[in-house]
């Protein structure tokens, strides 16, 4: 896919440092961007790319799929918890929960 910044530099996973959550999180300023959309930051973001491990870089738009675009986030922790959620439904995330 052509991407309009490679994902592995400064703009997308700063040289593979930085992955899924993280990537999306620094796209935000807490200060300024609060309150917004799903839809409004898909708008600006979807075709971003997001490392999701070290084989698979997906869009924002893929990560967003799952999240009604009118979900509004007031604050970080309801924008991490979505975000999660959505991507532990598309297996996106790399880490595994076990319940007893």
């Amino acid at each position: 896919m052509d991407w309009p910044h490679d994902p592995d530099g400064d703009k997308g996973s700063e040289g593979r440092r930085k992955y899924g959550h993280a990537v999306l999180a620094k796209k935000i300023d807490e200060e300024e961007d609060f309150p917004f959309t799903a839809g409004e930051y898909v708008d600006q973001y979807g075709d971003h790319p997001v490392r999701i491990d070290y084989q698979r870089v997906v869009s924002v738009a893929d990560i967003f799929e799952p999240i009604d675009s009118d979900t509004e986030f007031e604050a970080f922790p309801e924008f991490h918890a979505t975000v999660g959620e959505a991507m532990r439904e598309l297996d996106y995330w790399p880490y595994r929960l076990e319940h007893a």
